[in-house]
């Protein structure tokens, strides 16, 4: 779905691309559903439009946990690697528990 305006926002939609401040801060990340609360503080920080749509579904755990594997496959033996790879297995695992 294209970039639209804040006043044309409604309640439930969700966001597909964060958005950001002026000084490039993240105020919301993207799948951010918007209610009424969000929508006044868009229209009180000047934003002129944000990205919705669906959200998009997750991909199964397993495909997930393949993927990490698939990225970390090449810098495992490298210092830390290993234990940055367990705390993104941890949080994918909380994602989908």
């Amino acid at each position: 779905m294209p970039k639209i305006s804040t006043d044309k926002i409604t309640p439930g939609m969700i966001l597909t691309k964060p958005i950001q401040g002026s000084n490039g801060m993240i105020l919301l990340t993207e799948g951010t559903e918007l209610n009424e609360k969000w929508i006044d503080r868009l229209a009180t920080m000047r934003i002129d439009g944000v990205w919705v749509g669906a959200a998009e579904p997750l991909m199964p755990i397993s495909e997930a946990l393949a993927a990490l594997d698939a990225r970390f496959e090449a810098v495992l033996k490298e210092p830390y690697m290993e234990t940055l790879k367990n705390m993104v297995r941890i949080h994918i695992e909380k994602l989908y528990a």
